[in-house]
């Protein structure tokens, strides 16, 4: 069973917001202030936080940035995981991903089931690695962006969470470039 190993200590982790929508800015994006809420509370640092339109382009621009820049550890992305025609996130992060964290999915699908039935399989959230960057395309919902960081971030983005975490791994994340 997980635990928090409190003899070790906390490390933070430098994490980019990017919130997905054709329609919200700043003083509209909840989903974005209960991401940025919920890692301040954490203990991590906050690197950055953008909103671009639900573009593939600009959507994969934009991870590009953030996996460029040595300040960003984590990217976090809310909304554009849907079925619609305009929902393109999930794409734009595969567009950039070395890797893809397959169990991602599919653990926040089995949180969600918990909390909103069979509705789950509508959501495309995913997560992947590159350039030593971890990147996770969250649902638009405030309550998925609760779910996903109470139940799945929140403990992988805790160096202390036993049996094992994302932060432990970081850097090993990029050694296939040191190998050249």
């Amino acid at each position: 069973m997980s635990r928090i190993d409190e003899s070790k200590a906390f490390i933070p982790v430098r994490i980019a917001i990017l919130t997905v929508s054709d329609t919200r800015g700043l003083a509209e994006d909840r989903s974005g202030d209960t991401l940025v809420q919920r890692l301040a509370d954490a203990g991590h640092i906050l690197a950055d936080r953008k909103i671009v339109k639900d573009e593939r382009g600009e959507i994969a621009d934009c991870l590009r940035g953030w996996i460029a820049d040595p300040n960003v550890d984590v990217v976090i992305s809310t909304g554009g995981t849907g079925l619609t025609g305009r929902d393109v996130t999930v794409e734009a992060h595969r567009d950039v991903y070395e890797k893809e964290i397959d169990a991602f999915g599919t653990v926040f699908t089995m949180v969600s089931f918990n909390k909103i039935g069979t509705s789950a399989v509508q959501s495309r959230a995913t997560g992947g690695v590159a350039g030593g960057t971890y990147l996770f395309a969250l649902p638009g919902s405030t309550g998925a962006c609760k779910d996903a960081w109470d139940e799945i971030l929140s403990l992988q983005l805790d160096y202390r969470h036993r049996p094992c975490n994302f932060v432990e791994i970081f850097p090993r994340l990029d050694e296939h470039q040191r190998r050249k």
